[in-house]
C-alpha cells in the first residue's frame, strides 16, 4: 500500500503533458466582475504557478490597472483572431446573430469602457463611451457619414446604444482600425474622456488597434433597426476561447465536476452583480423620493401657514360685518339723526365686505382640499417609500445569500482541484508499475523463449548420439 502513495519529488510523464496543456489553456479561477459590471478582471497566466516552487518567490506586486489593460489586450487578440478564422472557414457574408462577431463587439465595448471617467447625474453615475467615439467625426471628415447615420437610426435613446451602432457601421465600412488609429493618436482630446492609466491612453491601445487591420478581409451586412441596442447586457462568454488539454481520460470526471463548479460560481458572480445594480438603483429612487417628500412638506407648511392667514382674514372680516349691521340697525331708528345718504353708503359697505367674505371662504376651501390632497399624496409617499425600503433590506438580504453561497463554492472549487491533483498523481504511479509489470513481463518471455532453444539444441544433440550408438 506503500507505494500508492502520491510523491511530488520527481515529475512523471504525465505531470509534463498536464502542465504543457495548463500552459496552452486560459485560467479564469482568479476573475472578478467589478460592482457595476463594466468590465471583467482576469488574473494573468505568468502569475499562476504550475509547478511547486522550493523556494517562496520574492516579486514585487504588479499595478491592478495594468493587469487588466494585458488582460483586454489579450481578450481582443483571441476575438479578432478567433473571427477572422472562423469567417475565413465560413466563407459568406457574417450578420448580427453570428457568435464571434458578438463577442467582438462585446470585448471592443469592454476595452472602450476601461478607464472612462465617471459623470455624476440626478439619477447616478454614467459612463458612455459614445463622446470619444464622437471627436473622430472632428479629426476625419468622412467619418461624418457614420455619426450622422447612428443619430438619424430610430429607437437609439442612450448614448451606450449609440456608441454600439457606431462600431458595427464602422466595421461594415472597413474603417474602424482606421478611425481607432485617429483617436489613439490625439491624447490630448481623449484625456477629457479617459483616466491617464486607461486603455486608450496607453500602448494597449495601440496594439488593439493595429490587430483591427485584419478584419478587413471580413465583409458582414448588420440590420440594426430592429435589434435594442440601449438595453443589451456585454457579458464575455470565455467558452469561445477555451483550450481542451491533453489530460487522462481516467481525470476526465474530476475535470467535469471542476468545470461545473466553476460555471456555478461565474453564475453566483453574475446574479451578484445584478443585485448590487438593483440595489443601487433602488438606492437611488428612494433618495429622490425623500428629495420629493421634503419638497412636498415645505410646500404643506406654506399651504398652512396660507390657511392660517385665510383663516385671519375671515374672522377680522366677520368684526367689520357685524359693526356694520350694527351701524345700519342704528341708523333705521325713528330717533336717528343720520341722514339717508350716509345709509346708502353703508350698505353699499356692508355689501362689498360681504362679497369680500364669501370670496375668502371660496379660497379658504380651496386651500382646504389642496392640503387633503397633498396629506394624501403623502401618505402614499410614505407608503411607498416603505415598500421600497423593504424591497431593498430584501435584495441586500439576497446579496449576502449570494456571497456567502459564492464564498463555499469557491472552497468546494479549492478542494475538488487538490483532489483531482491527488488523483493524478496516483495514475502517474500506477502508470509507471505498469511500466515497470510490462519490462519485466518481456523479460520473462525472452528467458522462456531462450530456454526452449537451449531445450531444442539438446534435444538435437540427444538424437545425434544416439544414431552414433546405434
Amino acid at each position: 500500500m506503500s507505494d500508492l502513495t502520491p510523491q511530488s519529488e520527481a515529475p512523471t510523464p504525465t505531470t509534463d503533458k498536464i502542465t504543457q496543456a495548463a500552459r496552452e489553456t486560459i485560467y479564469l479561477c482568479n476573475f472578478r466582475v467589478s460592482v457595476d459590471g463594466e468590465w471583467l478582471c482576469l488574473r494573468e497566466l505568468n502569475d499562476i504557478s504550475l509547478t511547486p516552487d522550493p523556494e517562496p518567490a520574492h516579486e514585487d506586486p504588479k499595478d491592478p490597472i495594468a493587469i487588466e489593460r494585458l488582460n483586454l489586450m489579450n481578450m481582443a487578440k483571441l476575438s479578432i483572431k478567433g473571427l477572422i478564422e472562423s469567417a475565413l472557414n465560413l466563407g459568406r457574408t457574417l450578420d448580427s446573430d453570428y457568435a464571434p462577431l458578438q463577442q467582438f463587439f462585446v470585448v471592443m465595448e469592454h476595452c472602450l469602457k476601461h478607464g472612462l471617467k465617471t459623470k455624476k447625474t440626478f439619477l447616478g453615475q454614467n459612463k458612455s463611451f459614445w463622446g470619444p467615439l464622437e471627436l473622430v467625426e472632428k479629426l476625419t471628415p468622412e467619418a461624418g457619414e457614420i455619426t450622422a447615420s447612428v443619430k438619424d437610426l430610430p429607437g437609439l435613446k442612450t448614448p451606450l446604444g449609440r456608441g454600439r451602432a457606431w462600431l458595427r457601421l464602422a466595421l461594415m465600412q472597413k474603417k474602424l482600425s482606421d478611425y481607432m488609429k485617429t483617436i489613439i493618436n490625439r491624447k490630448d482630446l481623449l484625456s477629457e474622456f479617459y483616466e491617464p492609466n486607461a486603455l486608450m491612453m496607453e500602448e494597449e491601445g495601440a496594439v488593439i488597434a493595429g490587430l483591427l487591420v485584419g478584419l478587413n478581409v471580413i465583409d458582414a451586412n448588420l440590420c440594426m433597426k430592429g435589434e435594442d441596442l440601449d438595453s443589451q447586457v456585454g457579458v464575455i462568454d470565455f467558452s469561445m476561447y477555451l483550450k481542451d488539454g491533453g489530460h487522462s481520460s481516467k481525470s476526465t470526471e474530476g475535470d467535469g465536476q471542476i468545470t461545473a463548479i466553476l460555471d456555478q460560481k461565474n453564475y453566483v458572480e453574475e446574479l451578484n452583480r445584478h443585485l448590487s445594480a438593483s440595489v443601487n438603483n433602488l438606492q437611488a429612487k428612494v433618495d429622490a423620493l425623500e428629495k420629493s417628500n421634503t419638497k412636498l412638506t415645505e410646500e404643506l407648511a406654506v399651504a398652512n401657514n396660507r390657511i392660517i392667514t385665510l383663516q385671519e382674514e375671515v374672522e377680522r372680516v366677520k368684526e367689520e360685518s357685524s359693526y356694520l349691521v350694527e351701524s345700519s340697525r342704528k341708523a333705521s331708528r325713528p330717533d336717528g339723526t343720520a341722514d339717508g345718504q350716509v345709509l346708502g353708503e353703508t350698505r353699499k359697505q356692508l355689501k362689498e365686505e360681504t362679497q369680500l367674505r364669501l370670496d375668502v371662504e371660496k379660497e379658504l376651501e380651496v386651500q382646504i382640499g389642496m392640503r387633503q390632497e397633498m396629506e394624501l399624496s403623502m401618505k402614499m409617499l410614505e407608503k411607498d417609500i416603505c415598500e421600497k425600503h423593504d424591497a431593498l433590506v430584501e435584495l441586500r438580504q439576497q446579496l449576502d445569500d449570494m456571497r456567502r453561497l459564492n464564498h463555499e463554492l469557491s472552497h468546494k472549487s479549492q478542494s475538488s482541484e487538490s483532489s483531482v491533483k491527488q488523483k493524478h498523481e496516483i495514475i502517474s504511479r500506477l502508470e509507471e508499475k505498469t511500466n515497470q509489470m510490462a519490462a519485466t513481463i518481456k523479460q520473462l518471455e525472452n528467458s522462456e523463449k531462450d530456454v526452449v532453444k537451449q531445450a531444442r539444441n539438446l534435444n538435437s544433440a540427444a538424437g545425434k548420439l544416439l544414431q552414433k550408438q546405434q
